[in-house]
């Protein structure tokens, strides 16, 4: 028996997405239409639309769907917005990104998962104006300058130089303090923030706090 992976998708944008007070139609639309059962290893498939984690390997996990949802409302993307994401993961969220932006460019530490992301978004025909390239985001430079910054791993302290990335008027997501207490913050281009949500994800490889020695 076929696994009905279009309406465990629906069930998804019914059950999770929407009761976690994701309302954007543009996000929801997206998410019922994306296939995440071919963004995720083959031995979890069944599970593309479960409200869990899943590991990718690399000691790395692809986030619940609700987080994706909440991390794509929040971003609120424009057409013609060019995006920074640090940490392609999967390439899921690439591909949705990708789908209401303009151009992405993905930065993934681990060339193994740039390479399994970059297969996947081929694959789906997904993507075809987003650019996969291996890279810590930590120590990466660039004089480019972007309209949105998505960051898919949690830090301990948000970097100084992911915002000097912004364009005037640029937006920056990023999911930031200790477990299991952080915060999804939303830093506008003129350092205001806001706090969206609170959520508990693995650290950015090289952004979790320094380990604290008690005597």
């Amino acid at each position: 028996m076929t696994f009905d992976f279009p309406h465990a998708r629906e069930l998804m944008v019914e059950q999770q997405i929407r009761p976690w007070d994701v309302l954007d139609i543009k996000v929801l639309d997206v998410l019922a239409r994306l296939p995440r059962e071919e963004f995720v290893p083959a031995a979890h498939r069944k599970l593309a639309y479960a409200d869990v984690e899943l590991p990718l390997g690399q000691g790395q996990k692809m986030m619940k769907p609700v987080i994706e949802g909440r991390t794509l409302q929040a971003l609120d993307l424009q057409p013609g917005d060019e995006v920074l994401e640090i940490g392609t993961g999967s390439g899921f969220l690439t591909a949705c990104v990708a789908a209401l932006a303009r151009d992405v460019l993905s930065l993934e530490i681990d060339p193994e998962l740039a390479a399994s992301a970059r297969a996947n978004l081929d694959r789906t025909g997904l993507g075809n104006n987003a650019r996969v390239e291996v890279a810590d985001a930590l120590a990466w430079q660039t004089e480019r300058r972007f309209d949105v910054i998505v960051v898919t791993g949690a830090v301990d302290q948000v970097p100084s130089q992911f915002a000097s990335w912004l364009r005037p008027g640029g937006r920056l997501f990023v999911i930031h303090g200790r477990s299991p207490a952080m915060e999804g913050l939303l830093i506008q281009a003129d350092g205001s923030s806001e706090s969206l949500f609170e959520t508990d994800i693995d650290y950015l490889r090289g952004a979790a706090p320094a380990p604290q020695f008690h005597l």
